[in-house]
C-alpha cells in the first residue's frame, strides 16, 4: 500500500449560471488527495492520511476516497471546517485563493499520527500542508519516523503566496527532501528552491543531499529523471489542454503506480533503479497526466483508460 499524506480540500471551480452569473462549484481536491484518488483509479492499493472534517464538505471528500477504493481509515477526524480553495483559470492555468484557518487539515497534530500496518510499503507527501503550522510539523515527524523502513516520495508543489515564514519552510522542505528517496519538482519549484534556473545542477544538489531520484517536470516540455547514474528524459504527450488542474498530482500517481508494478517500492531496490525502470515510470506518469489535462478539473484516468 502507498499511503498519501497531505491536504484534502474542496476546489471551488469557476462556473457560469444559466443566467450568466459567475458561480463556483465544489469539487474534491487538494494535491495529495488528488494523487491518492489517481492511484486508486490505477488499481494500486492506496491509503490516505490527513485531517478530515465531519462537515458537509468532509463527507464529499470521504465519499470520493471510498469510490476510488482508497482506504481513509488512517485519517484523523474532527468537527473543524474543511479547507476551501477558490480557483481561477487564465488560459487554462489555475491560480488559487485558500481559506484554511483552523481547518481540520491545518490543525492536524503529532497526536494524530497513525500507526502504520506492515502492508504500507511507501509514503507520499506534498502540497500546501507542508507550508503551514501545525500540520507541517506532523507530516515532517511522520516522514522522519518512517524514512528508514519505507520508501518516501515528496512533491513540494510550492505555492509561494501560502508561505508565511519562508526561512522555516525552506529549512523544513530541505530536511524532508533529504529524507526522501524520490523527489518530484516542477522546473519553477526547483528554481525557487535552488535560486537559479540550471535544472541539472539543482537536481544534482538534491541528489547530493540524500535523494535517490529527482523528477523535474517542465509542463509541455516533458519530464526528466535524474539519479546518480542516469539522466532520463521523457517528452510530454501531445493533447488538447482543457486545464492543468491536477496534472502534477496525476503524474505522481502514474509514476508511483509504475514503480509499484515493477515491484521496486522497497528500500532495498529504490536506490539503484536502472534506466529502463526510470523511463517506464516517467512515461506512465506523463501518459496519466496527459489524460487529466485533456479534461476539466482534477479528473485522473483509470487504468483501463490508459
Amino acid at each position: 500500500m502507498i499511503l498519501c499524506s497531505g491536504e484534502a480540500l474542496i476546489d471551488m471551480l469557476p462556473r457560469e449560471t444559466p443566467a450568466g452569473e459567475r458561480a463556483f462549484a465544489p469539487y474534491p481536491g487538494g494535491a495529495v488527495f488528488n494523487t491518492s484518488i489517481a492511484l486508486g483509479r490505477l488499481d494500486v492499493p492506496t491509503g490516505f492520511f490527513s485531517g478530515l472534517s465531519s462537515d458537509l464538505f468532509g463527507g464529499i471528500l470521504t465519499e470520493a476516497l471510498s469510490t476510488a477504493q482508497v482506504d481513509s481509515s488512517f485519517a484523523a477526524r474532527s468537527p473543524r471546517p474543511t479547507t476551501l480553495a477558490f480557483v481561477t483559470l487564465t488560459n487554462g492555468q489555475a491560480s488559487y485563493v485558500f481559506y484554511d484557518e483552523n481547518s481540520a487539515g491545518r490543525m492536524l497534530g503529532l497526536e494524530d499520527l497513525p500507526i502504520l500496518t506492515e502492508d504500507v510499503s511507501a509514503l507520499f507527501f506534498g502540497g500546501i500542508s507542508l507550508m503551514v503550522e501545525p500540520c507541517a510539523l506532523a507530516y515532517e515527524a511522520l516522514l522522519m519516523r518512517e524514512k528508514e523502513n519505507r520508501v518516501i516520495m515528496i512533491d513540494p508543489n510550492i505555492r509561494q503566496s501560502f508561505i508565511n515564514d519562508e526561512a522555516a519552510y525552506r529549512a523544513r522542505i530541505g530536511r524532508m527532501m533529504a529524507g526522501s528517496d524520490l523527489v518530484k519538482v516542477s522546473d519553477e519549484d526547483l528554481a525557487w528552491l535552488c535560486g537559479h534556473d540550471d535544472l541539472r545542477k539543482g537536481a544534482h544538489d538534491l541528489l547530493s543531499a540524500g535523494t535517490k531520484l529527482v523528477c523535474v517536470t517542465e509542463g509541455a516540455e516533458g519530464v526528466t529523471g535524474f539519479s546518480a547514474e542516469h539522466t532520463v528524459r521523457v517528452p510530454a504527450n501531445k493533447v488538447e489542454v482543457v486545464d492543468t488542474v491536477g496534472a502534477g498530482d496525476t503524474f505522481n500517481a502514474g509514476f508511483l503506480a509504475a514503480l509499484s508494478d515493477a515491484d521496486v517500492l522497497r528500500k532495498s531496490k529504490i536506490a539503484n533503479l536502472d534506466e529502463a525502470t526510470i523511463q517506464d515510470a516517467l512515461s506512465f506518469g506523463a501518459r496519466s497526466a496527459a489524460v487529466t489535462v485533456s479534461r476539466a478539473g482534477a479528473n485522473p484516468p483509470t487504468r483501463a483508460e490508459l
